[in-house]
Parts: C-alpha cells; structure tokens; sequence
C-alpha cells in the first residue's frame, strides 16, 4: 500500500500545475498541543492557522478533541486541510464528513512543517503514513529517477558492458575483492554478491602474489556465474593478466613500465580498458610517459590512475595532482583509489568517504575505488554509492550536495529535535543497588548479521524453553512478553535496553556483546 501511495503521490506531483489550478487558494489548519504551540508557531509563520486542542501533547488529539476545539474556536471554519501530529493513531474519517474538510497525518515532529507545507499545493498527504516520512520516499524516489535520467543523458568516452566511465555520467564504485584468486568458490561467490547488493557498479578481482593462472581462471568463471556486472582483474603480472584477457576480462589493472611493453599489445587486440599508473615513486611525467607507450602499443581504451595518497603521506598534493591531470587531459576517465586513504585512517568512514567523493567530482574521477576490506571500512560501496549520486544531482542543480532527497547522515541530525526544560521539582535517579533473579529463568541476547555483509539481520533472543529471532527490538519484546518468559519489571526493563542496543547495532553494522558499553 506504501509503494503504491508513493507512485500516485509522484504522479500527481508530475501535474501540479493542474492541482493549483484546482487548489489556488488553499486554507490550511494545523492542530496541535499546548506543549508545542510556539514550535509549531515558529515553522508555520502565516502559512496556515493554528488550533490548540484541550491536550498537553499533539500524540493525544482524538477526533473529539479536535472537533471539539474547533466549535469552541470563535472564528467561522473554513479549511480545506487539517493536518494533524505524525505520532496520532485515530481513526478521523467521521470527522472528516463531518466537517467536509481533509485531516491528514502531518509530520512527527513540529518543526518539520516548514518543510512540508510547500508541497500541500502539489500532493495529497496520507492518512496512514506521517508526513515528514512520505515526502522522504517520494524525493529519494525522485532523486533516482532524476539519477537515472542524468545517467541516459550523459556522454562518456567509454562503456563496459553498457555501463557508462567518465565524461558527464555519475562516478561508478569499483569493489575489490581482495584475493580473490585464493578464496574459496564459495566465499568468493558470498563476496561478490554482498558488493553488488551494497551497490558496487564493477567487481575487481585481486589476485594475490602466488596466483596462477588457473587461480585466475577460476575466479573469473567463479565471478561470471555470479554477477553481470563487468569484472576487471588486479595484477601486474603479464602472466596473469594474458589468462584473464583470454577468459574475458572487461578492464585490466593495471599498467605500468614494468608490464606495457609485454602485454599492452595484446590488450589493445582484446579491445578493453586499461588502467595505467606511474611508475613506482613516479608522478606527472611518469604516468604520461605510460599513457603514451600504451597508445602506441595500440591501447585505445585508457582510465589513468594519478594516484591519491593516504592521509600523512602527501594526500593534498596528490589532489592536486588530479586536478592538473583532469585539466589537461579532460578525455581521459580517471581512476580514484580512494581505499588508500579510508583504510589508512581510523575514523568512520561514512563521512571520509562523502568528502573525498566531493572533492573526486571536483577533480574529474570516474572510477571510485574501494576494497571494503577492514571492519572499520564495511559499508564503504554503499556510502561511495549514495555519495556519487549525491554528487551528480549536486552538480546538476549547481548546488551544494545538500537537501537532495538522498543523504548519508547515519548517526547525527539535520534538525535537532525540541529539547525538555529541566522542572523545578524532580527526583534523582539512581541504580538499584539490588539484582534479583528472575524466577523465569535468564535470556542472552546476540544477533546475527546479514551473511551478504548488508545492515540487516536478526535479534536472538535464547530462554532455557525457547529460542525467538527478530528484525527488531520490539517484536522480539513483545514475543517475550506474550510468553510470559519475565516475571519481574526490572527483568523487562533491563532486556528492553539490551534489545534496543542489538537492534542499533544491526542497523548500524556494529558487533554486540550484552551488557557491554554500546
């Protein structure tokens, strides 16, 4: 039903020119509490009126409440929307006839109605689904298919398996599979999938130093089976780098001096990319130099690699050695390795790899590359994903990459909530000295992560009768309860806490141990 409120609610934003026509003059009420009178003030300004029901708190407004506010309001009523808290769970369809007049889901949260009221021209709100939440899902889904119609448009000097590099189209996400030749078929075939469920547009296989030509073989086979995405393999060694070609390789990595002039030729007769890279400790000149020995070998198809650097080791020069490159040969897609620098520093990724995408679409990359390989990376395609269409959308409205219908804030807010004022008298809290134990017996909580790497999974929750598995804290909660697994409040209390830390865990891609600082 979401899914389908979401399709309607697009198609009629398509023709909002004709709902104004219908609604030019629209009068819109919005009820609330006495608790968020001024918030709801403040977001409003003279868009629309305010009522004020008989309650504390805007959650609470039942339909007779709300109607009896609006006989008791002194001025005439004349709306053609009411809308009312996102948090309300009553059914308000009798009021509706009554009053002949819409009563829609708002927003949860009062100061989200600022961003929601320029859109009651174009949309009709839900009943079911709070504001601030529906017009979350019809941008993003607007924002992928704006993407996608960029993506159509864009020219590019090169294609693999369809799949558009360089030029005006959205950077592409290369995943890594590191040793990929020595993992087992089916570890390699859990890793490939996970990367293409988390986004990745390419798959590279990495071959390892004791890699043979049967290891490459075998992984290609492996990798074909698994994914259409076009695969590219890892590797210097013209050995290797021949069996690959011979099995079908879309994109090689890379060359060099130390490989051009043995295996270039017979890259040029495969017809596919190459990414070319300077010679050890080399810069400019060097990766020129290459560039140029692999077109006269034939090599048509070139991504070139500067190199970014890690962190402490001379990453702004090397940025700026992109920019150099990129304006002197606009032509040439460009390779940007930006694993060098997320696995080379401890801090989350999310935010390193949003700020180095930026800076690569300011710099011309193409290519965004990434093994996802340490704990602390996990999650990096997706982020690389969902920062490249940021900054595809950003470039194209001219805009800073913000207020796009996609983001990668994960953990901290775009727009603070209302805080609580501290009352004048309250009571300290303090912890219970005393833990008795449950006549019920003790529950361990664990989870269990989704295989394919992604931020899914379960909750498990094992009693000495039972073992109960659930996505999120309160189902698995309410299991408990409904068993009748607790006897004591402060038992519940305290697996309350415990299956909420799971679940952020699993959401956030964290590990979990009970009773250990979250």
């Amino acid at each position: 039903m979401p899914g389908l409120l979401i399709l309607m609610i697009i198609k009629i934003s398509r023709y909002s020119f004709l709902l104004s026509l219908l609604f030019p003059f629209m009068k819109i009420l919005i009820a609330t509490g006495r608790l968020a009178e001024q918030t709801v003030r403040d977001a409003v300004g003279d868009r629309a009126d305010i009522l004020v029901a008989d309650t504390q708190i805007a959650a609470f407004i039942t339909p007779r409440k709300l109607l009896k506010a609006i006989k008791d309001d002194s001025s005439n009523f004349d709306y053609d929307l009411i809308f009312i808290s996102g948090l309300v769970s009553g059914n308000f369809e009798k009021a509706e006839k009554e009053l002949d007049c819409k009563i829609r889901l708002g927003p949860k949260h009062a100061y989200d109605l600022d961003f929601i009221l320029p859109f009651t021209e174009t949309m009709d709100f839900s009943t079911e689904i709070p504001a601030c939440e529906l017009l979350a899902d019809v941008r993003r889904t607007m924002a992928i298919e704006k993407i996608e119609e960029l993506e159509n448009a864009a020219d590019c000097p090169l294609e693999l398996r369809g799949m558009k590099i360089g030029g005006s189209s959205r950077m592409k996400v290369l995943a890594e599979v590191v040793d990929a030749t020595g993992l087992d078929p089916e570890a390699l075939e859990l890793r490939i999938r996970s990367f293409e469920m988390k986004g990745a547009d390419m798959i590279d296989l990495g071959a390892s130093l004791h890699a043979g030509p049967y290891d490459v073989k075998r992984a290609i086979n492996i990798a074909r089976r698994t994914t259409d995405l076009p695969l590219s393999i890892d590797t210097l060694d013209p050995v290797l780098i021949r069996e690959a070609l011979n099995c079908g390789i879309d994109m090689v990595l890379s060359l060099d001096g130390s490989n051009i002039s043995e295996i270039a030729s017979e890259i040029a007769a495969h017809g596919i990319p190459a990414v070319v890279i300077p010679d050890q400790g080399g810069g400019y000149d060097s990766l020129m130099k290459n560039i140029e020995l692999a077109r006269k070998a034939g090599v048509e198809k070139l991504i070139a690699d500067p190199v970014l650097d890690p962190i402490g080791h001379g990453i702004a020069s090397s940025i700026v050695g992109y920019m150099e490159f990129h304006e002197k040969n606009p032509d040439i897609p460009v390779f940007y390795g930006i694993g060098n620098v997320t696995e080379l520093i401890d801090v989350d990724s999310t935010g390193v790899n949003a700020t180095l995408c930026g800076i690569g679409a300011e710099v011309g990359a193409s290519i965004l590359f990434t093994p996802e390989y340490s704990n602390k990376t996990q999650g990096s395609i997706n982020e690389l994903k969902r920062a490249s269409q940021m900054m595809i959308l950003a470039k194209e409205r001219e805009s800073s990459p913000k207020d796009l219908g996609i983001d990668l804030i994960e953990i901290k807010e775009k727009r603070r909530r209302t805080d609580s004022v501290l009352p004048d008298l309250f009571v300290n809290a303090e912890k219970n000295k005393m833990w008795t134990v449950d006549p019920k017996g003790s529950i361990r909580i664990s989870i269990i992560p989704d295989r394919f790497g992604l931020k899914d999974g379960s909750i498990l929750a094992e009693h000495d009768s039972v073992s109960i598995v659930g996505k999120n804290a309160r189902e698995v909660m309410d299991t408990i309860l409904n068993m009748e697994l607790v006897s004591r409040m402060e038992h519940a209390a305290y697996l309350g806490q415990e299956l909420k830390k799971a679940e952020l865990a699993l959401k956030l891609g964290r590990s979990y141990a009970q009773d250990d600082e979250f």
